[in-house]
């Protein structure tokens, strides 16, 4: 069992309060091999799947012992966009990539909001510096402590990205919003192609993905029983 992040957006955050969101689809990736190829069922006898290494090496795995990042037992805290007092300080002698002068948030205290402020700002305003203000903060940069919900992990699966079913299409988290003669497939695909317009990435590109189930647990990961 591992505890590790994952980031939803606005919608699927609320999809995911509301108890609409059992699944999630991301892009398939392997533990231990950042770039890799030719993935699918395998054709020697006794195995499941195969891919090609980066290095062009084949990799016979059975479904078990498949290296993916996700498992049964996982807890997953749910990072999101969220609200935080505080203001910005430039780092002492640091530099981004660019070259330029890196600059960091620092909270005013260790409470953080969801709903929006009155006033607030998206981003850093270097002709304030020092002055406190509500930010809002991209979940990518949500410590754990600040997170309200977990998933836990009860199935994850490799497939096809159109190989959806109707179900687990509604369970991405699809309301009951009007589809418009619409099935829960298209609502999805239109929702996969939203987030994902890179070639190979895209749903007519049909990619491998990995399908996790999960149940939703509302609290802080270290605050609730597992």
């Amino acid at each position: 069992m591992a505890d590790r992040g994952i980031a939803f957006s606005d919608p699927m955050v609320r999809a995911l309060l509301d108890r609409r969101k059992q699944q999630t689809r991301r892009l398939l990736s392997l533990r231990g091999h950042r770039t890799f190829s030719e993935f699918g069922p395998s054709d020697t006898p006794g195995y499941d799947w195969h891919f090609r290494r980066a290095d062009g090496c084949w990799c016979d795995f059975h479904t078990a012992d498949l290296p993916l990042p996700y498992a049964p037992g996982d807890r997953l805290y749910v990072l999101e966009a969220y609200y935080q007092f505080g203001h910005w300080e430039p780092v002492e002698g640091v530099l981004t990539k660019g070259g330029r002068q890196k600059w960091a948030f620092i909270g005013a205290c260790q409470m953080v909001r969801f709903d929006e402020p009155g006033e607030y700002r998206k981003a850093m305003n270097r002709e304030f510096p020092g002055v406190p203000c509500w930010y809002k903060r991209l979940g990518r940069f949500m410590p754990r402590e600040f997170s309200r919900m977990f998933l836990v992990v009860t199935d994850v699966r490799v497939e096809r990205v159109a190989a959806i079913s109707e179900a687990d299409a509604r369970a991405e988290g699809l309301g009951d919003q009007e589809l418009h003669g619409m099935e829960a497939r298209g609502w999805f695909r239109d929702l996969w192609n939203s987030l994902h317009t890179a070639e190979g990435e895209r749903w007519e590109d049909n990619p491998w993905v990995v399908a996790i189930t999960f149940d939703v647990r509302r609290g802080n990961i270290d605050e609730v029983a597992g």
